[in-house]
This record gives C-alpha cells, structure tokens and sequence, in this order.
C-alpha cells in the first residue's frame, strides 16, 4: 500500500494561515452580502434583527465551510500550478456548505434575508478565496516577491534553456532567435567539458545535464529545448526527469533531421509526450529484406484498424505493396486509417477497406479468392486481459478458432507467408487471453510443418498507446483530478513503441523462417509505478501530494511479472540477423492429440463456462488460471 506523506512544520503552519484566512473570508463575506441585501440601509428597523440572527449562527457556518475546505482537499492545492480544474474544485468546495446553510435556514432559522444573503455571500468566498490565491501567485512572480525570494531577474522575453551545445543546440538557438514564439534562448548546457564556459551564437554554456534544475532557478527559465537527437534510451529517461522536476515547460526537437536546415518559422520544437518517458534506441531496419517481400505484393492486414494493426498497414506503405487490404469488422477506425492514408499518398492509393470477421471462414474465403494476397499480418485479436476472463468463449472463438479459420483458408489459397502477432502474455499464461495466444502460436507451427506457407509469430510485450495501455489511462485519470489507480505497486511490465513493434514485425517477416517465434527485444521491465509518478510530475503535480496513487489490486488474469520466453525456449533461443529479434525453434506437437483437442476446446467454446477454461488448461498445461468467483 502507499505510504502517507508526512507534513512538515512549514507546510502545516501554511496551513493553519490559509484556514484562519478563509475563517475571516467567509465571516466577512457574510456580513458584507448581508449588509449589500439590506442596500446599506443599517437604520431600518429590521436590520439589527437579521443581523443578530447572523451573529448568533456564524459560528457553525464557519465551521461547515472551513470543514468543506479540508475535506475537499483545499489546502493541498499547489496554485502556483492552479488551473481551471482547481478553480473548478473550489466552486464544489463552496455549493456544498451553500446548500447546507440554505437548507438549515429555511428549516430553522427563517432570516428575510438570509437566503439571497446566501447566495451572494458564496459567490463573494470564491472570489476572495481564489483571488487571495490569485495574488499570493502574482505576488510570488512579481519581481519584489522575487528579490524577496532572491530569484534572479526575469528576462522579459521568456527565458529558455537549450540542453545541448552541439550542432543540433547550434541549430535550436538560431531558431529562437529568428523566431521571437519559441522564447529567448539565454543559457545552453552540455557534458562535454571542452564546451563549459563557451558560447554558442552568443549563448553561454553554463554546466552540464545534471545542473539543469540549478540552472533553471539562476536564470529564471520559463521553457527547455532538449537538442540532443542521439539521446536516447534511460539516458532521455533521466533528463526528461531531471527537466520535469522544474516546472518548466518542456520540448524537444519536432524532427532531428531539420537540424542544419534554414530555421523553420513553425513546428520545430514539439511538446513532450508520454512516450518519450520510455524512450528506446531507434530501430535500425534492413529495407532490402522487407522491400523484397512486401514492394509490389498484395498484403493483408487482419485488424487492420486496430493500433497495431493500422501501424503496420502504415509502415508496408512505406514499402510500396502492389496492393493493401485493411480487413477489420469495426469500420470506423479502418475508415479513418483509409482517409489518412489517401490523404499522405493520394487519393488513388492501391488500398482497400474490407469489412469481415476473421471468425467467417466463407468470408475469408471470398476475399482470398477475389484478391489474392500473398503476405498476411494477423493482427485481429480479443486483447483485454480481464475482459475475456469473464467471456472466454468469446476468446476461443475469435482468437483461436478465428486465427484456425484464417490459416487454412490462406493456406487454401497460395499465401506465401503469414505473420501472427502474438504476446508475452503467452508465457506460462495466468490469463484466458495468453492461453488462447499460446495456442495461436502452436497452430502456426502445426501450418508451418504441414504446409508450403511460411507461417511466423511475433512474441512482444505491451506497446505505448495502443487500446488499453496503462499510459492513456493515467493520463485521464490526471486529467479529471484523480486518483491515479494502479494494481499493485511492485507490478512491472516490458513496453515499446507502436511504430517500433511494427517495425520489428515487418522485420521479423521478412527472416521468416518457418515455424519460428521471434521474440523482440523489450529492453528492462519497466515498474508502473515510476511511470505513474513520472506522469504525475510531467502534468504538474506532486505523486501523494496533491494527485494520489490509489492501490486497487490485480485484475483477474493479471500477472505481477510478465515473461518472454519459456523455461524450455532459454537454452534454446538464439540472436538472429536482426540484434533486436530472437527466435525460439519449433516445438515438437503431436498433431493428432493437439486437433483432438482443438475440437474438444471448440465444443467447450459453444458455452460460456467453466469448460471453456478447464479445457485450456489440458492443452496448456503451464498455464494457471487466476480466475475467482467471475460471472461468466
């Protein structure tokens, strides 16, 4: 479970400041709403009546917005990084003792005037309570708050750090200064000891990637340009953090290869995104090799519209296919891949839309039989790991029996060499999923020893912002306030990028030795619960501060630790040409006992029960189920 940050005696005293200052607000807010009611007419006979019934119950009503106020979290708002969301927040904070003290008025007290005293007295709470915030903000970046704080003067053309003193920080400062929007570039720092104390088209080199958030303080930074394209990996990782850490706003080159160009009038630099906080090595492709299979040919993308899939439709393109078939049953997402397509390569573009079901062998059929494809990536798949624990039917069926139905009508049809995307989730699997994944990849190597097909599946773990992934999930979960939920706080899992998992899938075909699992290389496990707090700061806020990480448990199917290979696969698995691809020999399966149990496992696929999985246990015999008391 997480731990609870301890106050200290500063932030406590700050506290114990603003709760008296909103005690007065709100007293004060009162009378004056009160008096304003009364249009200043404190003569009239009524007015000392209503003004001793407020006396007489301004204490509670103190007490009741002062206690909304803790309870809303006021006090642990950062508003020197306050947004609308925080401005938001506080309206609730106030409707609630509004209505309280509206509600006790019209049962108890009955004041003339008390209620549209009410109303007024709320509306002028949230403009004292968020301006006296407002201008202790003000205050703090005026330059007096400044020299009080002895923060260095501003430079009033908004200030900006380049991280790097190379060609391409070279090149970043020539944009600033030919273009005012990106800020005023007024320090550099770089590693290279040659560099310090240098200067760049007039910028001087001040210290290295570590000194960053000293640097940031002494030279009042307002923005980062990170201008080192060889950065990559866990190094990109800790700078990321280390500009993070200061609040400024931060960005990075847009396209490296821009560097050495005239300077851009716009989109030079790009914000940061959540994927470069799992920043990898680039992946470097042999093009010979996948142009020799995919230029001119007519490929087939199953799920097509999907993350992966769409990616990978992306990525043949560039490889110049004869013809690209998007087949996927849910036609708005291919649609919208169809008009970004036509809208990079034109109009004209040899690619079509198909609408079908890997599950329909006739319409399979049909369309091997009018299009003739020659390589095929099966991307189509159920992929939610708790959802199909409560549908594992549904799992079978599509991912089994469907993935069945698309090899025998490929390999009906003359295809050369079909793809299968597959999962580490695979691997001595606690899942439904992993386990109707395991049984795909045995089905290819059953295809690939008694067929001419060349039939490959491609091992990896989770990627970045496809459906599902963990990071588009914090981020909306950040965005609304909160909290951020993570299952447990030692779960870890491998990551990559989408266009780099296509890439190596596209890479992987073209080594395509039949029979094979080629197993990518994930790099480190990453624990997401760094990446949690990694994003948390990214937006502003501090981890158990004022965004909570909230522990929920694993999900059923859900493993602590994923693996890539197999005990047995260790020995066995090998580097091939490619240094971020391995590959796991076939295993040996008895084809009679293995069919004898698909029939039985699609028998048990007719209902939704505890069959179904017993079933996938026989033929698995790894794989351990985590399922507990689910509705099915």
């Amino acid at each position: 479970m997480k731990e609870k940050t301890k106050n200290t005696p500063q932030v406590l005293a700050r506290r114990a400041v603003l709760v008296l200052l909103d005690a007065l607000i709100v007293a004060f807010s009162f009378y004056f709403a009160l008096l304003l009611r009364a249009d200043g007419a404190v003569e009239a006979a009524w007015w000392p009546h209503n003004r001793a019934i407020l006396y007489a119950n301004l204490p509670w009503i103190v007490a009741v917005y002062v206690a909304c106020f803790l309870a809303g979290g006021l006090y642990s708002v950062l508003w020197k990084y306050a947004g609308e969301r925080d401005l938001l927040r506080l309206a609730g904070m106030i409707a609630v003792p509004t209505g309280i003290v509206y509600a006790v008025n019209r049962l108890c007290i009955h004041g003339v005037l008390f209620n549209s005293a009410n109303c007024m007295a709320a509306v002028l709470i949230f403009l004292l309570v968020g301006g006296s915030r407002l201008a202790w903000r003000l205050f703090l970046n005026h330059p007096l708050g400044e020299r009080l704080r002895r923060v260095p003067a501003k430079d009033p053309n908004r200030p900006v750090m380049i991280v790097g003193a190379g060609e391409a920080g070279a090149w970043a400062i020539n944009v600033c200064k030919s273009n005012k929007e990106y800020g005023h570039a007024v320090v550099a720092v770089d590693d290279d000891p040659a560099k310090r104390n240098q200067t760049i088209h007039g910028v001087p080199v001040k210290g290295t990637l570590e000194e960053i958030p000293e640097l940031c303080k002494r030279y009042g930074i307002h923005s980062i340009i990170i201008a080192i394209p060889t950065l990559k990996g866990s190094r990109l990782n800790h700078v990321i953090d280390l500009c993070v850490s200061t609040h400024c706003a931060v960005q990075v080159l847009s396209d490296p290869q821009l560097v050495g160009t005239g300077a851009p009038q716009q989109g030079a630099f790009r914000e940061l995104n959540p994927a470069d906080f799992l920043s990898r090595d680039e992946v470097t492709l042999d093009t010979d090799k996948i142009s020799g299979y995919l230029t001119g040919k007519t490929v087939l993308v199953t799920g097509g519209g999907g993350s992966i899939g769409s990616e990978l439709c992306r990525q043949v393109m560039r490889f110049h296919p004869g013809k690209l078939l998007i087949f996927d049953i849910y036609e708005n997402c291919a649609y919208e891949l169809l008009m970004e397509l036509q809208q990079k390569y034109g109009r004209d573009i040899p690619v079509t839309v198909l609408i079908g079901s890997i599950r329909d062998k006739k319409r399979l059929d049909e369309v091997f039989e009018t299009y003739h494809p020659t390589v095929v990536f099966h991307a189509a798949a159920h992929k939610h790991v708790p959802l199909m624990e409560v549908s594992p039917a549904e799992a079978v069926k599509n991912n089994v029996l469907g993935t069945k139905n698309l090899l025998v009508s490929a390999s009906e049809h003359g295809v050369e060499r079909l793809v299968q995307l597959s999962t580490d989730k695979a691997v001595n699997p606690t899942s439904v999923m992993g386990c109707t994944k395991r049984i795909c990849e045995m089905l290819i190597q059953t295809f690939a020893g008694n067929t001419d097909m060349k039939c490959v599946a491609v091992r990896f773990g989770n990627v970045l912002g496809s459906h599902g992934s963990v990071i588009p999930l914090f981020e909306a979960q950040i965005k609304k306030g909160g909290p951020v939920t993570l299952t447990d706080p030692n779960i870890e899992r491998y990551f990559m990028t989408i266009p780099e998992a296509a890439q190596l899938v596209l890479q992987a075909g073209a080594l395509a030795e039949s029979g094979n699992i080629y197993v990518l290389d994930m790099g480190e496990p990453v624990k997401i619960m760094d990446l949690a707090k990694q994003l948390i700061r990214f937006y502003g806020y501090e981890p158990d501060v004022n965004m909570e990480i909230k522990i929920v448990g694993l999900r059923p199917g859900e493993k602590l630790y994923e693996e890539l290979m197999m005990d047995e696969e260790q020995d066995k698995m090998r580097r091939t040409q490619h240094n971020k691809i391995f590959v796991a020999s076939p295993r040996t399966i008895d084809l009679a006992e293995f069919y004898e149990q698909l029939q039985a496992l699609e028998a048990a696929a007719a209902h939704n029960d505890e069959g179904v999985v017993q079933q996938l246990a026989k033929m698995i015999p790894t794989f351990t189920p985590t399922r507990q008391n689910l509705k099915l």
